[in-house]
């Protein structure tokens, strides 16, 4: 059905951004979960004098990251009808910046449970389902 303004047809998108997040007309929450992981990075880019800094101490990184940077990534994580593809984007993006902030690479070959235990951070999906059952 096509929308109309007086003579002019309105073209239908497939998706919208409103209030922050993307609305795909299919109800997906693929576009949002990528646009919150970018926004994710986004902030870690702003901070770089504290979690790439070498002086800095771990533990500090570590809350700065829970503080900034995890919260941006879940915004609105308790209303989403979330996929296993979508947990494994984040914990993907998370992994990556947990090793960054650690300064190692994959090339190093640590477990990411080692990499968790060392920061004190818990597992993604740990945080969704705390985030959705509050």
């Amino acid at each position: 059905m096509d929308v109309r303004l007086t003579s002019q047809i309105i073209p239908k998108k497939g998706s919208s951004k409103y209030l922050g997040s993307v609305i795909q007309g299919d109800g997906e929450i693929d576009e949002d979960v990528t646009q919150l992981i970018g926004v994710g990075w986004m902030k870690w880019r702003l901070a770089p004098g504290v979690l790439c800094d070498r002086k800095m101490p771990l533990k500090l990184k570590a809350k700065f990251y829970k503080a900034v940077v995890r919260p941006t990534i879940l915004y609105c994580a308790e209303c989403w009808p979330v996929k296993n593809s979508h947990i494994q984007k984040m914990k993907v993006a998370e992994m990556r910046m947990l090793r960054w902030m650690c300064e190692h690479t994959r090339l190093d070959k640590i477990m990411n449970k080692d990499i968790r235990v060392k920061v004190d951070i818990a597992l993604m999906e740990d945080k969704m389902r705390e985030i959705r059952l509050r």
